[in-house]
């Protein structure tokens, strides 16, 4: 993996008490400081094509606390301005990790950017293939399918969750939209770039203008969230105050329930003991009617 970037109904989420001691002046977290650290691996991989990019890792709940499931498990999906050379997937492996630990499966995609043979179609369907195999064979490996579907991604992966979530209300017959596709009930977006529009007007961005409008190819209407149908499902932005790849103005933006936490940037929505990460965590398993055992 590269990095190269400085880039289901339920009540809002409310600060957490430690939030108020947030020292605006401290550093914010770098990527070194999360990928230097002891990395946790997933299960199996799984795969969904022929590329060796169509991969899904699964990671699984086990031992006697979480017994053999199946499983609650969230479906992810990482960030890296939708460039393969900038991220791939493990680079959600401390919160896959971190959600294990906490009883909750992930099935985290990996897919080909815009540099892979991605971008429009390419890549919509890969995260699609690979979501809908979730919901096909998810139970082979111990989860469960059904309702709550929680889908969790960060930056670019981000606006695939949201893509993902409203796909549903694409016309029949679009292969963007796929023969059964996934019924997203809860989406978390993690410092999300959700308008395709508005990225390819912003040269200067972290991610540029360029990978996005190769994600789009004029088709906002079927790759862009704000341009498509919405959806039965609740969408749920986490923007941090000090992210300077996908400020708050984003979240503003695009208009979905938002929460924002003060002091921290876009490396701590991926790592596990930040506080914003604590929230979404807190959503997930709220979501699935569990508990936090660590407490």
């Amino acid at each position: 993996m590269a990095v190269a970037v400085a880039g289901c109904a339920g009540p809002s989420v409310k600060p957490l008490p430690t939030e108020a001691a947030v020292d605006a002046a401290k550093p914010l977290m770098t990527w070194k400081d999360l990928l230097s650290r002891p990395k946790p691996a997933p299960d199996a991989t799984v795969r969904y094509g022929a590329d060796a990019l169509q991969v899904v890792d699964v990671w699984k709940p086990s031992g006697a606390k979480y017994g053999k499931g199946p499983h609650p498990a969230v479906v992810m999906i990482h960030g890296g301005c939708w460039q393969t050379g900038i991220a791939e997937r493990d680079i959600m492996n401390w919160i896959a990790g971190d959600l294990r630990e906490h009883g909750v499966g992930v099935w985290n995609i990996e897919y080909r950017g815009v540099d892979r043979g991605g971008g429009y179609p390419g890549t919509y369907l890969d995260v699609g293939a690979a979501a809908d195999m979730f919901a096909l064979r998810g139970r082979e490996y111990g989860f469960k399918t059904g309702a709550p579907v929680v889908v969790i991604g960060h930056s670019a992966g981000g606006h695939l969750t949201l893509w993902l979530t409203r796909r549903w209300g694409l016309a029949k017959g679009d292969a963007l939209r796929g023969d059964k596709p996934l019924k997203v009930d809860l989406a978390i977006s993690q410092g999300g770039l959700p308008d395709l529009r508005a990225q390819t007007t912003l040269p200067d961005h972290g991610c540029g203008a360029e990978a996005a409008a190769q994600m789009a190819r004029g088709e906002f209407a079927r790759t862009s969230p704000p341009e498509m149908p919405k959806g039965r499902a609740r969408e749920l932005q986490f923007n941090n105050d000090r992210d300077s790849i996908a400020p708050p103005s984003f979240g503003a933006a695009y208009g979905a329930e938002m929460v924002t936490t003060a002091g921290e940037g876009h490396a701590e929505l991926i790592a596990p003991d930040t506080i914003s990460w604590s929230k979404q965590r807190a959503v997930i398993l709220k979501a699935f009617g569990l508990k936090d055992a660590k407490k």
